[in-house]
Formats: structure tokens, C-alpha cells, sequence
């Protein structure tokens, strides 16, 4: 199991979840920790249902995902 460098909370396993970034060597992606962010606003609550994540677990999602975020500018069709 691989670590991302500086994200000591993320790894990488290619027979686990398609290779893609996860949380603590778990079925967890790092995708799915930010959908859940997005889902529940009141972390308390987010803690009562997915009790085996920890705060930092979050906030090295959050960080994972800044930084490998291109800088480049994406033009979004907006509908009136």
C-alpha cells in the first residue's frame, strides 16, 4: 500500500477501488469523503453515520483534492 507524499492518510492500492486515492487503506474514496462533506453539512452528523472516519481524515480529503486541482480556468454554460 502506497502513501501519497505528505497525505499520510491516503493511499493508493491498484487492486483496491480501481487504484483510486482512498482514506487509510479502507473502501473509501477520496471522492466519496467530499460527497459526503457535500451532503451533510452538520458534521456531527456526518461522524454518526460513517463513525470510522476522523476529522483528519476530512481534512486530508479536502487538501488531497486542492492539490491536484488544476490552476486552469474551465468555462461553465449557465442556463437562464
Amino acid at each position: 500500500m502506497a502513501t501519497v507524499q505528505s497525505f499520510d492518510r491516503i493511499t493508493v492500492e491498484p487492486g483496491k477501488c480501481g487504484g483510486k486515492p482512498c482514506i487509510r487503506g479502507m473502501r473509501i474514496t477520496v471522492r466519496r469523503v467530499l460527497e459526503l462533506l457535500a451532503t451533510y453539512p452538520d458534521r456531527a452528523a456526518l461522524f454518526a453515520e460513517y463513525s470510522f472516519l476522523e476529522p483528519e481524515d476530512l481534512y486530508q480529503a479536502l487538501s488531497y483534492a486542492a492539490a491536484t486541482v488544476d490552476d486552469e480556468r474551465l468555462s461553465i454554460d449557465r442556463v437562464a
